[in-house]
């Protein structure tokens, strides 16, 4: 009897303590671990409580708002992982929960379970070992190996004839500028198409399968560039990053090395660059695997600053809404192309121009008269700070946030060459190739919300500035100037 009622009264302290720290600590509002903002507390009108919409809104506020959410569920990972139950093959965990991979769907006639073409052979790489120790830690994303050397892997799920919609937008473009602007196609890998465990290689497609099909339905006077191959041969070295869904900056380099290579403009190998190292980054797969293993492997971002050449970095930044909706926009302001993060920050990936939501233009040093656009997703920040020996201005422009008529913004800039370079889930989709399209001669509105301002500069500790450009602050007019 005295032993049930010291249960009870455990539980009830226990209940109690959880009462007290969840109705009347502070809420947190961003999680450091899922990388996002949490859920706010809902406006209130009686239109939405007879609707149930408010009530619904104020649930999901509590649980996504909880205090300390980081560390309760950074305590649940450990938890789950020391109690983990192997299942199927040695060393393979299953974790129930939902992927935050982008929905892959089969078109309409085609097999969804059809078996996936050969893949290449990775055998061209005498210093390549395969990790064959693997887990699944989400649906759709893979743990391999152990200790330090964790690596985090989002599978891929298009199948061998997909992305046509971003070919056919790269042929639009070669069609609507003609023979003064010559227009690239880059479809960048993910980490999985080169790391995953053949154990495990049936919950993954593959993606030189869709890249080859969607350099077939290129136009003849579009040239494709072809990185996979360059990828795969250079695969034991550090070009994937292991706790993050994106490359890394050596795998950037690699890239922009085919691209000038196909563009025929001069490129410069990484003796005339200057290395720098974040050390303890932990990227984005912590947060979508839930898996603490990924934690404790943090690594090294490790990126290069070029020095042998002069060169000013301008930005128009927009302001988005809690939709992600472009809201408005800045004027030019000058500033770093380089931004640096202290050890152990987990924003080490914005270190090229700080993030997304702009257009970033460079002028360099190079006195070519070649002038680049680069149609990017984030991938495609690990190229432009290759390309500074190669044109003579480096214009940056993310499919999500764009503005302006795409026609006359390569007239106003004399652009003769335009890249696309997206990763494949972006090129996969038809929502990528759908906005490059509507920016050909689109007329922007900003939509009726209520704005979130981007920051102008990331929240890094300190910063380096570039090698011939001064720090500026932007302007506080939001009147849109096109950069010219």
């Amino acid at each position: 009897m005295k032993r049930n009622l010291t249960y009870i009264l455990l539980v009830a302290v226990v209940f109690a303590a959880f009462v007290v720290v969840f109705d009347t600590f502070p809420r947190t509002r961003i999680s450091e671990l899922e990388k996002r903002e949490l859920a706010t507390f809902p406006e209130f009108t009686w239109q939405r409580l007879w609707s149930g919409a408010f009530t619904n809104d104020v649930s999901t506020w509590f649980s996504d708002s909880e205090p300390y959410r980081d560390h309760f569920m950074t305590l649940s990972m450990w938890i789950k992982d020391k109690l983990g139950i192997a299942l199927g093959e040695e060393n393979v965990k299953f974790h129930a929960a939902e992927s935050p991979t982008p929905a892959i769907t089969p078109h309409d006639g085609e097999d969804p379970t059809a078996e996936t073409p050969e893949e290449a052979e990775l055998d061209d790489d005498p210093n390549f070992v395969l990790e064959e120790n693997a887990k699944i830690a989400h649906a759709g994303i893979i743990v391999v190996g152990t200790g330090e050397n964790v690596r985090a892997l989002m599978a891929y799920g298009g199948d061998a004839h997909g992305g046509k919609a971003y070919a056919d937008v790269a042929n639009l473009y070669q069609q609507t500028f003609g023979t003064d602007v010559q227009v690239y196609c880059m479809v960048i890998p993910t980490a999985i198409e080169f790391y995953c465990p053949e154990k495990v290689q049936n919950v993954t497609k593959s993606q030189l399968a869709t890249t080859e099909h969607i350099f077939s339905c290129l136009d003849a006077d579009v040239k494709p560039v072809d990185i996979y191959h360059p990828l795969k041969r250079h695969r034991s070295e550090p070009i994937y990053l292991r706790t993050d869904h994106h490359w890394s900056p050596l795998g950037g380099y690699y890239a922009a090395q085919a691209f000038a290579k196909v563009a025929g403009v001069p490129f410069r190998d990484l003796t005339h660059y200057e290395e720098h190292v974040i050390h303890g980054y932990v990227g984005s797969m912590y947060g979508y695997s839930k898996d603490i293993a990924v934690k404790n492997a943090p690594e090294d971002f490790v990126y290069y600053i070029p020095t042998e050449v002069d060169y000013e970095t301008t930005y128009i930044n927009y302001t988005i809404n809690d939709h992600y909706q472009v809201t408005g926009e800045g004027r030019p302001f000058k500033s770093q192309f380089f931004f640096h993060f202290k050890d152990g920050n987990g924003g080490a990936y914005c270190t090229m121009m700080g993030g997304d939501s702009k257009i970033t233009q460079v002028r360099t040093g190079t006195k070519n008269g070649r002038r680049v656009i680069i149609l990017k997703d984030s991938f495609g920040n690990m190229l432009p700070g290759y390309l500074f020996y190669s044109f003579e201005e480096v214009h940056v422009i993310d499919a999500r946030y764009f503005t302006k008529d795409m026609v006359k913004y390569v007239q106003d800039n004399h652009i003769t060459d335009i890249l696309f370079a997206n990763n494949i889930f972006s090129a996969y989709g038809g929502t990528t190739a759908a906005a490059y399209r509507r920016f050909l001669h689109q007329q922007w509105s900003a939509p009726v919300a209520k704005p979130k301002q981007e920051k102008a500069e990331p929240a890094a500790d300190e910063t380096i500035e570039p090698v011939t450009t001064e720090s500026a602050t932007p302007p506080a007019s939001s009147d849109s100037t096109s950069v010219q």
